[in-house]
């Protein structure tokens, strides 16, 4: 499959015909596996991860039609990294533990799944719970046998680290202490930040996102990759595109976090006008970014779609303003987003599920 769809129409009609498919026969894979997990909390956590958070294996797989022939290849690595990065959230967030040597060590997983020459090793280290029956460990090597079958990796290698390095140590600092919490993170933003346009919680949701990795190996795994394109798409996702994608997460998660005393990075704007005028910014950024990355228009729908997919969720009425915020913000998207919002919103009432997680 080496047609890369350039509408909004040919996008929802490919994905729903070929690609969710096939993310469902992967997942369906995982959960068996995590069934068969005999540590009862992590057995709990990963089964949870899966169930609440498929909808980002579906919109992570989306990139897999960069991937040419190698399309269920990439749909492969797509739903094992995203449910690595899922189940550590799980194990992070809902943990007992505070113990940032322990996210750390859990996180080498992501690091290793990225790198075939790193031996899979004990990430279960520094907590009680221990025994997964392999199951951390086999989403690493199925991760690294995609890896493996890429010609160019290190030519996207450097972009690779980088862009995992920065989600890793995010996911540490946002998980100590509650009273840590914000002093790390504008520490590490004052230390790394080399982005003068975006304030510390901005940058900090930038680096949550996986859609720049899932980018650069579907388009490696094509087998037309360059140093430049590399480049390209680094600077393409990274910040804007990355930043919109979990601002806008964020946005629909605030009276959850409210509730459960959990970091919300739009909990930092001032006003709702101030929020409103950042995400624009954003997509304005990420639509100049992507110019230079071949099929642009792909690659702004997948943009403007994030806008009309987070939307299109249910929770955005319970939101103080939430609806008045989404029509304006729908406004500056335009056509691609109130698309795959109206979209979202019959897929989860077909489903039973009115709700994007």
């Amino acid at each position: 499959m080496s047609y890369v769809p350039s509408t909004p129409l040919s996008l929802v009609t490919t994905v729903f015909r070929r690609i969710f498919p096939q993310v469902n026969h992967e997942i369906n894979y995982w959960k068996k596996r995590a069934n068969q997990i005999p540590n009862k909390e992590l057995r709990t956590q990963a089964l949870s991860s899966i169930a609440s958070k498929k909808f980002h294996c579906q919109g992570g797989a989306v990139f897999s039609l960069l991937a040419g022939d190698k399309w269920k290849e990439a749909v492969r690595f797509i739903v094992a990294y995203q449910t690595i990065s899922d189940y550590l959230d799980n194990l992070c967030d809902r943990s007992t533990s505070l113990n940032p040597n322990d996210f750390k060590q859990l996180h080498l997983s992501a690091e290793d799944a990225l790198q075939p020459e790193n031996q899979p090793r004990n990430y279960y280290k520094l907590r009680e719970d221990q025994d997964d029956g392999n199951y951390l460990y086999e989403l690493v090597v199925t991760c690294q046998q995609t890896i493996s079958m890429i010609h160019s990796v290190e030519k996207i290698k450097v972009q690779l680290i980088k862009l995992e390095d920065m989600y890793s140590s995010l996911q540490v600092h946002k998980h100590v202490r509650v009273e840590e919490r914000v002093p790390r993170l504008t520490h590490w933003y004052e230390e790394n930040n080399r982005i003068p346009t975006l304030s510390w919680y901005e940058f900090a949701a930038a680096t949550g996102s996986t859609l720049g990795i899932f980018c650069l190996v579907s388009y490696a795994l094509s087998g037309k990759m360059s140093n430049q394109l590399a480049s390209n798409i680094y600077e393409g996702y990274f910040p804007y595109i990355q930043g919109l994608h979990i601002l806008l997460d964020y946005f629909i998660d605030q009276n959850e976090d409210l509730d459960e005393g959990d970091l919300n990075f739009c909990s930092f704007y001032p006003n709702n006008e101030k929020m409103i005028e950042r995400f624009s910014f954003f997509i304005q950024q990420a639509d100049k970014r992507v110019e230079f990355l071949p099929n642009p228009q792909f690659h702004k729908m997948v943009c403007h779609g994030l806008v009309g997919l987070y939307l299109g969720d249910i929770k955005v009425k319970s939101i103080k303003n939430g609806n008045k915020m989404a029509k304006e913000l729908l406004k500056i998207s335009g056509y691609p987003a109130r698309f795959f919002q109206i979209n979202t919103r019959m897929y989860y009432k077909l489903n039973g599920n009115g709700k994007v997680v």
